[in-house]
């Protein structure tokens, strides 16, 4: 039993010494839907958060089937997603297929304007998630949703009205 107590006291005493990790966000966050755009069973979400340096945090998390050896293009467009040839805005961090998952550090757009946390909660674009970066598969799109200005969960969501998005990045 002592040396039970003897551990533990190691313990606390190492945990309570240690620096803990900086925070890097200044608690803003702002949450998005993604939507099911396919055949392919995919839904999720998009997490934005204020970093302290600056500049915004985008994390996708997908749900769906996972496979550990490929990776999902991602894309933030101008405009929502129903709007042709929308001009790609930033391109982001595969989604990894094996955790579903991406995250990207956002601090300029490709029309070289600044990003802020308040100009993404007024920002009018959307985000799309490909089958593949080329190919017929580019075309497939898994999910898909408005974030910013343009989102409104109360209108709902018409996969029939996603337009293609064209490479021009």
């Amino acid at each position: 039993m002592k040396k039970l107590i003897l551990g533990l006291s190691i313990l606390v005493g190492l945990w309570s010494c240690s620096d803990p990790e900086p925070d890097i966000y200044t608690g803003e966050r702002i949450e998005f839907q993604l939507f099911k755009s396919s055949d392919f069973d995919y839904n999720g979400t998009l997490s934005i958060q204020e970093l302290r340096t600056g500049g915004v945090e985008f994390t996708i998390h997908l749900e769906g089937a996972r496979s550990a050896n490929i990776s999902y293009p991602a894309h933030l467009h101008f405009g929502g997603y129903d709007s042709a040839d929308a001009p790609i805005a930033q391109l982001l961090t595969p989604v990894s297929g094996a955790n579903l998952r991406s995250v990207t550090v956002l601090n300029t757009l490709s029309d070289g304007s600044k990003v802020s946390f308040e100009q993404m909660k007024g920002f009018d674009g959307h985000v799309k998630i490909h089958l593949a970066n080329e190919g017929p598969d580019y075309n497939v799109i898994l999910v898909a949703g408005n974030v910013g200005a343009g989102f409104n969960a109360e209108l709902g969501f018409d996969p029939s009205k996603i337009a293609i998005c064209g490479k021009d990045f």
